[in-house]
């Protein structure tokens, strides 16, 4: 484990290091530490290259596709989790079977749907599309965290008289918080690494997101060896991954150990 993680942070701290360095000490002396911290280049990925419209476009398009993925995805797997009736089954192993479509096959007539809807290039047509491809998931992984609930509180909330509306949404969603919490997690990590998707259905140069400015920024940066830059804007888009999982770690743990037994 000690092995693994040096090798899963080693990259991680170097393109941190990396992007408070010049140029020359990037390319002739990669692995020193820097003689002087350059803030300079955070700055200079954040404006001139862009980075800070790139990434606000990400958070507005992520955050709205996670809200309406984790309401939708919710709502689903809890009907299919505790409610039985003809075709329940049916429904559930259709979005199973969605888990295993790959997004290559369905690009093209993604491409041409989201055209004939006038939302090719918005904001709109990208957070529908990212909820589309991470609903499947999230009723996946709900499904079975919604069947180990006790069943015996759901019908005190009945006999009280709740609705169905308000057992779900005022007892069942608030007990089943780590499993939200968990799979929240998992897709915002999905959805803010996305890069093929919004590369199809985002041509506008002004609503990049943040994996797209990057591809971008390696270029133009690269031919103008403003690598310190490049490691800079990189940083910045790791930072919210890695701010996310530090900080809903124990909530991942959590919602992954209580959905899997009952």
């Amino acid at each position: 484990m000690l092995a693994w993680a040096v090798v899963t942070a080693l990259p991680l701290l170097w393109a941190v290091v990396s992007s408070f360095k010049t140029d020359n000490e990037i390319l002739n002396d990669p692995w020193s530490l820097p003689a002087s911290p350059q803030g300079s280049n955070w700055v200079r990925a954040w404006t001139e290259a862009n980075i800070g419209r790139y990434f606000l476009n990400s958070i507005l398009v992520v955050g709205g596709a996670l809200l309406l993925t984790m309401l939708l995805g919710s709502l689903v797997a809890y009907a299919l989790a505790r409610y039985e009736f003809r075709g329940n089954r049916v429904i559930y192993y259709t979005f199973v079977a969605a888990m295993f479509f790959p997004v290559f096959l369905a690009l093209v007539p993604l491409f041409f749907v989201v055209q004939q809807l006038g939302l090719l290039g918005t904001y709109q047509g990208l957070i529908l599309v990212y909820a589309a491809y991470a609903v499947p998931f999230t009723v996946f992984f709900l499904h079975s965290f919604f069947r180990t609930l006790p069943s015996e509180v759901a019908e005190a909330a009945f006999i009280d008289g709740c609705s169905h509306g308000a057992v779900f949404f005022r007892v069942m969603l608030p007990m089943a918080r780590p499993g939200l919490v968990a799979v929240g997690i998992f897709n915002f990590l999905g959805l803010w690494n996305q890069y093929l998707l919004p590369l199809v259905l985002n041509p506008d140069p002004d609503r990049y997101v943040l994996a797209q400015g990057l591809a971008a920024l390696s270029v133009s940066q690269g031919y103008r060896s403003d690598w310190g830059g490049l490691f800079a804007g990189l940083t910045i888009a790791m930072l919210p991954v890695l701010v996310a999982y530090v900080a809903f770690q124990r909530h991942i743990r959590a919602g992954m150990t209580a959905g899997a037994v009952k």
